[in-house]
């Protein structure tokens, strides 16, 4: 404890190679999100170990290497230390060695974070695979608890492998604690072996004063020339996203405008379907837009939808009803826990073009006020989780000694 009332804060050591950077702002930045909400309590501190892959050129022509290349060494980020050591990677045959490359590198960062004089109380690590399997070894070494949180395809995709679903199992059984970004994955953590009372569903939040209804909608609609009813679809370019169901979904809408926004390798790929269903005049592909952009994108749209195949706790869904945009999302995991009543939007299936058109069409037959889409959004801002995070940390810290040299 402290001199006073208050205990000391809790130290953290946050580990994820989920996280942004200058060259790649956007990237995990809900794990960003939330450990900036924590940190807001001055209950908690942090510094981040954010691993990225090594590569050695920058050159645009290699696309995410390049970036990852492009990333700093060290940055401050909304008054946060972050370091971003590389790790090596094997491109598509390394999958079963990942969490060994990623621990192997990791040794000598985390000695040096400590012989500078850094104490830390726990490993606060994101995303189960490899970042969680490399933050139990060092937990393990360093004599640091750790608290993983799965958020999507570490627990519903990646186990279907048969060495990543042993080595997570690893780090279920040695984790003091596991967080669950929605009650499906922790149901899909339960059935990895992950005892119950182990796993605490804490949902990603969302940022209220930033995600608000526009004042300018009129101006915004004006400047991406749009006229009609309007559909966005935000997320990266890649197959999960389903961006390509949703540009066959417009096939069915006549009269609807889409707008989709993100940058991934699907790019070449969408652009050829909309030249193929001949749609270049109602499909607009917006390319990466700054996370500051993105409210007056979704304010600008009548109704978001998310095609996801996969989700844990998909983000863009709260984001867009904060804006006053309601949803049409697809029935994947997590989704219904978010989509819970006619003001937030609807829930469709299956996930088929058809689907999503049908999905549409229901949600524009009684189209909720954009008000009461906002009202919804607001009880989900971080409040709850950031006090949920605190409570658990302290509860395993109390368990563990802070790691020495």
């Amino acid at each position: 404890m402290g001199n006073g009332s208050k205990p000391d804060p809790v130290r953290l050591l946050t580990f994820s190679t989920l996280f942004p950077h200058a060259a790649r702002p956007n990237h995990g930045i809900f794990v960003e999100n939330r450990l900036r909400h924590l940190l807001a309590t001055n209950q908690a501190t942090s510094i981040v170990l954010a691993p990225v892959p090594w590569f050695p050129s920058r050159s645009a022509r290699f696309g995410d290497w390049a970036l990852n290349a492009s990333a700093p060494v060290t940055e401050a980020r909304q008054g946060i230390e972050v370091r971003h050591p590389r790790y090596p990677v094997i491109p598509k045959l390394g999958m079963s060695a990942a969490p060994w490359l990623l621990y192997r590198a990791m040794i000598p960062q985390v000695t040096r974070l400590l012989t500078e004089g850094h104490r830390f109380d726990a490993i606060d690590a994101h995303y189960l695979y490899p970042d969680g399997v490399a933050a139990a070894w060092l937990g393990r070494r360093f004599g640091l608890p750790v608290v993983m949180t799965a958020r999507g395809t570490d627990a519903n995709l990646i186990p279907r492998f048969r060495i990543p679903r042993r080595l997570i199992q690893g780090a279920i059984r040695d984790a003091s604690a596991i967080v669950a970004v929605s009650a499906a994955l922790k149901q899909a953590l339960v059935e990895l072996g992950a005892p119950a009372e182990k796993v605490t569903v804490l949902r990603n939040g969302v940022e209220t004063d930033l995600f608000r209804p526009p004042t300018d909608r009129i101006q915004t609609r004006a400047a991406l020339g749009l006229k009609g009813p309007t559909l966005i679809s935000v997320g990266g370019l890649i197959e999960r996203k389903g961006h390509h169901r949703t540009i066959e979904a417009m096939r069915h809408l006549s009269g609807f405008e889409l707008i989709i926004a993100g940058e991934g390798p699907e790019r070449e790929r969408l652009s050829g379907l909309i030249a193929q269903y001949s749609l270049g005049d109602r499909v607009h592909l917006l390319g990466p837009r700054p996370h500051r952009e993105l409210p007056a994108l979704y304010g600008a749209a009548d109704a978001s939808v998310l095609a996801s195949s996969r989700e844990g706790w998909a983000n863009v869904l709260l984001e867009s009803m904060a804006c006053g945009t309601p949803v049409v999302a697809a029935n994947i995991w997590g989704n219904p826990e978010v989509v819970r009543a006619p003001e937030a939007g609807v829930i469709y299936e299956p996930n088929t073009p058809e689907g999503i058109a049908a999905g549409v069409r229901r949600l524009f037959s009684s189209l909720p006020h954009r008000s009461a889409t906002r009202a919804y959004a607001e009880p989900f801002s971080w409040d709850d989780t950031t006090a949920g995070q605190l409570a658990l940390f302290r509860q395993v810290v109390g368990r563990t000694p802070a790691a020495t040299p």
